[in-house]
């Protein structure tokens, strides 16, 4: 690619050979042998990082024939970083990101006390990384608390940046809130003075940049669907404001690739036209009950920050939980994928934990890189793997039969079931 790249060094660590990924229109421009920043993450995180890698690798290789490759570069955040650079989140570690554009981390602490609340949601708000993006697929033979799993396959875009995630709330008695409880007063309405308060902005901007994506999503993926997803019959200028930008957004922007609800039953009685995207709502409550018990309804679910967050979490456990769930958080010039779970610090240093969330955060980057070879491949080993009840022991303890491995064994036996 040729890009200059600004320092030679982040956090003390030389950069290796390799080249930047570039962003054009909101979209990678993928080199031979990109540069990758990834933070192991704490607790487990270095074990589930050691896994992952050997699976990104093995399908890098298969699939390319060391014709590309990637440039892995760590860098530090969370409890690592505090231990050797006093920060939880160090400023080169966000330069090295922000130089590079595409990461990959593990699970983060959460600090104690003062300070940052959130490194996963600091991370998000420092790069916009608006579109918080979960798929939730079934895998064969991953036990599941319902009749069946296989008919849930959608793909979650949660806004990232706004709603009661923003971080704007004050305590019960600090004079700010005592402030806002008067301010509110003179216009008719009455707190409780003993109230903690929070603000929930949600934007024009924000909801329809989100909305963008879903619906660029499911054209480009062939989905047969977005689902706006909001409590707008409560809160009518946040949630239900998001719904009705969404529709305006879908209408002015993708008139010719998109048909509304409305227009479905209007005009073309009840059957979607060949080659268009359905874009209708629902209640968030109403949709976690459809997601139970009329998943295949369902294909990509826009939704604001707070009901993202629930949903992603309650699809995930119908699927084999969060130890399979993966994530990403995506913006228009930087992308940060992310095992979904906690550190689990019991577990640290054991090599036992299920690393699937990380390897399947990271078949999502490829896919996002356009390397959708490497993506398959550790489909296809995962699903093998896990058919043959080769599995960590959260799933083995819930099957029948199956074999209990490690953590580095899991990521053994994927590698091995590329081909199969």
């Amino acid at each position: 690619m040729g890009q200059t790249i600004v320092k030679d060094s982040f956090n003390g660590l030389s950069i290796p050979q390799g080249e930047k990924i570039i962003f054009k229109n909101g979209k990678p421009i993928t080199p031979a042998r990109p540069i990758i920043p990834f933070i192991e993450g704490d607790g487990t995180g270095p074990d589930i990082w050691r896994a992952s890698k050997r699976v990104f690798d093995a399908a890098i290789e298969k699939a390319y024939g060391g014709h590309r490759s990637i440039a892995w570069f760590e860098v530090f955040a969370g409890e690592k970083a505090k231990d050797n650079f006093d920060s939880w989140l160090p400023e080169d570690t966000l330069a090295a990101i922000k130089e590079f554009g595409v990461g990959i981390k593990g699970p983060l602490s959460t600090p104690v006390g003062g300070g940052i609340r959130s490194l996963n949601v600091s991370l998000r708000q420092i790069f916009d990384l608006y579109c918080c993006v979960r798929p939730v697929r079934y895998f064969k033979g991953v036990p599941s608390p319902v009749v069946a799993p296989e008919k849930l396959d959608v793909v979650i875009y949660r806004e990232n940046t706004e709603d009661v995630y923003a971080g704007i709330e004050y305590a019960a008695g600090s004079a700010e809130a005592k402030k806002l409880i008067s301010l509110i007063a003179e216009w008719g309405k009455t707190i409780r003075p003993d109230s903690g308060i929070g603000i929930k902005p949600i934007s024009k901007t924000a909801s329809q940049r989100l909305v963008r994506r879903a619906i660029e999503y499911a054209i480009d993926r062939g989905r047969k669907s977005v689902t706006l997803v909001h409590k707008g019959n409560i809160q009518k200028f946040t949630e239900g404001a998001f719904r009705d930008w969404g529709y305006q957004l879908a209408a002015e922007e993708f008139a010719n690739q998109t048909v509304s609800e409305d227009k479905l039953w209007s005009d073309h009685d009840g059957k979607t036209p060949s080659g268009k995207v359905l874009v209708n709502d629902r209640i968030a409550d109403s949709m976690f009950q459809q997601v139970l018990t009329r998943p295949d309804e369902y294909s990509v679910l826009a939704t604001t920050n707070l009901n993202g967050d629930y949903l992603s979490d309650a699809c995930a456990a119908q699927v084999g939980g969060l130890g399979l769930a993966p994530g990403a958080n995506i913006g228009d010039e930087c992308a940060i994928f992310e095992a979904t779970h906690g550190t689990a610090p019991k577990y640290a240093g054991k090599d036992v934990i299920n690393p699937g969330s990380l390897i399947l955060s990271g078949a999502m980057m490829f896919e996002y890189l356009g390397w959708t070879e490497v993506t398959e491949l550790i489909y296809t080993g995962l699903a093998s793997t896990i058919q043959k009840k080769l599995v960590t022991y959260d799933l083995e303890r819930l099957m029948t039969g199956a074999k209990k491995l490690k953590t580095s064994e899991f990521a053994e036996a994927i590698v091995e079931n590329m081909d199969q």
